[in-house]
């Protein structure tokens, strides 16, 4: 692991820590969702600093409660924040609370049903075996942010499908969701609602179209190579 890795880590190991340690300026609240087709089991955690100025949202596999650690390399990021700013008080503050919290589990039950409906379809076009993948890290990357610790792959199409996010406070509502299918150097999101199997026709007749360009170029700059290859043999020509 890189310094700049360490450091990261220990910087949010250290979040961690000193949100349980001093609870006069930190706080770490945990919500467990369960029954989840796909994840099985996700606990979402708010992390609030006053140093920070927000109320942080991060997903992780499994079930944890109070009082549990959780490394740093186990937590996602996922830019979707509480804001209770406009609570008067601690009740208004719950409500909002509920509500927003409410929200994103409605987000991430939605989400993580949706991307099992895509596993069959997945499976038929991909024509090979179509893995769960349960991590935080994704080999191949994505155009938006993830909102689930959870990802199809299709290893023979060397593709990855998996529920994408926007940005978005919990207090403007839900947030944008979509479906994101990627290979290494090209990538697509659909809306959350759209027919899985005209997505995925969709996306490898993109694909097919990406790799012939890429064909195309990567022979047009070998037949640049060998013309001056061609001229190195004699002495070059004379520039007028």
């Amino acid at each position: 692991m890189s310094d700049d890795g360490r450091r990261h880590e220990d910087g949010a190991e250290e979040l961690l820590r000193r949100a349980l340690l001093d609870a006069s300026d930190a706080a770490a609240v945990s919500l467990a969702i369960g029954d989840l087709p796909l994840s099985e089991v996700v606990t979402v955690i708010f992390h609030g600093r006053r140093d920070l100025g927000t109320i942080q949202t991060y997903v992780t596999r499994g079930r944890h409660g109070a009082g549990a650690t959780v490394s740093a390399r186990d937590l996602m990021r996922v830019p979707c924040d509480l804001d209770l700013g406009d609570a008067a008080d601690r009740e208004q503050a719950q409500e909002l609370y509920v509500e927003q919290a409410a929200a994103l589990r409605e987000a991430l039950v939605g989400a993580d049903t949706v991307l099992d409906v895509w596993r069959e379809p997945l499976g038929e076009v991909a024509g090979g075996t179509v893995t769960v993948e349960r991590s935080v890290e994704l080999e191949v990357p994505l155009p938006a942010h993830r909102l689930l610790p959870v990802a199809l792959v299709a290893p023979e199409r060397q593709l990855v499908v998996a529920p994408v996010c926007g940005a978005r406070a919990l207090s403007e509502g839900r947030p944008p969701l979509g479906i994101a299918c990627a290979q290494q150097d090209l990538a697509r999101i659909y809306p959350l609602p759209d027919d899985p199997e005209r997505c995925l026709d969709e996306f490898l007749e993109l694909a097919a179209g990406h790799a012939r360009e890429l064909a195309a170029r990567l022979a047009h700059q070998e037949a640049s190579v060998a013309r001056f290859l061609e001229l190195s043999g004699d002495d070059p020509p004379p520039l007028h």
